[in-house]
């Protein structure tokens, strides 16, 4: 099996339990995900199967989305309702103060990796060190929130809803702590949902037990989304036949004898490389007058 597989994932599985259970029913061996979601946390959760795992180093759309849940006036040692409560105060915040606020969240900001995470330093994860009881120094990363939008709040159970579009590596329990901070009550993330992961959304997503079902069908395949699916955020370039052989074959083609001849892409631009009739041959570079193999994936 070649393609993309996306997983809603259930809470209190690891990425890699879905792996794991994905390749038992699938058969096959060579499978990647896109990025791990925490045990609590569910949603999207894009795999790649066979030959698609050649992507996995090369994935051009890292952004994500997420709906997350919070509770104000209590604090955690891991940033949500999981951990152990280090502080409770008494929350008076309101649905406005909270929105005044969120733009100061939005665009490139800096963020600290919380203690319990995967980050490693000096080769240890910060989530090992964390269970000793050690707490080291890290530094700080600048990430980006395309969108911070409060769905709901209940000013009466100090609860509610955020939808938050970000870039990779974002902590969405750090910018509910953060945004805790700013109301100076301290908040935790009560539950997380991943919507969208590398251009792929829920609609596209199914079940563990409905991968099962379908396994046992003999009908997985028929769920695979193509490869290239993961690529659609590059501009793509039709070759004829001879020139797909060639390209596909690790030969460079002339530029000046595709369409790429009328736009004059800039140096380095990538593009899908697709044959007379449709498929999908891989991902090429512009070099020179040049359009040279980025990656083979089939």
């Amino acid at each position: 099996m070649n393609g993309i597989l996306v997983i809603n994932k259930p809470k209190e599985f690891t990425s890699f339990d879905v792996v794991a259970v994905v390749r038992k029913l699938s058969g096959q061996r060579k499978i990647g995900h896109t990025g791990t979601l925490d045990p609590n946390a569910t949603g999207v959760l894009p795999l790649l199967l066979g030959n698609a795992t050649k992507a996995q180093d090369i994935i051009p759309n890292h952004d994500k989305e997420y709906v997350a849940d919070f509770k104000l006036g209590v604090t955690t040692d891991t940033l949500d309702i999981w951990g152990q409560v280090t502080c409770e105060k008494e929350s008076t915040v309101t649905k406005a103060e909270i929105e005044n606020i969120l733009p100061g969240f939005m665009g490139e900001i800096s963020q600290i990796p919380p203690m319990y995470s995967a980050v490693q330093v000096n080769g240890q994860r910060l989530y090992d060190l964390a269970r000793k009881g050690v707490d080291v120094e890290r530094k700080s990363r600048r990430v980006t929130v395309y969108k911070l939008e409060l769905l709901s709040f209940d000013e009466k159970s100090q609860q509610g809803r955020l939808l938050i579009s970000c870039s990779k590596g974002t902590y969405v329990r750090t910018i509910i702590d953060d945004i805790g901070k700013a109301l100076s009550v301290g908040g935790v993330m009560t539950a997380l949902e991943r919507t969208k992961a590398c251009g792929y959304n829920l609609s596209d997503s199914i079940t563990l037990d409905e991968v099962k079902t379908l396994a046992e069908q003999g009908q997985l395949q028929q769920r695979l989304m193509p490869t290239e699916t993961i690529f659609l955020s590059y501009p793509y370039v039709a070759v004829s036949e001879s020139q797909g052989k060639r390209f596909y074959n690790g030969g460079a083609l002339d530029c000046t004898r595709t369409y790429l001849k009328k736009i004059n892409p800039p140096q380095d631009s990538i593009f899908r490389v697709k044959g007379p009739k449709g498929e999908f041959l891989g991902l090429g570079i512009v070099k020179g007058t040049e359009l040279k193999i980025y990656k083979h994936i089939n």
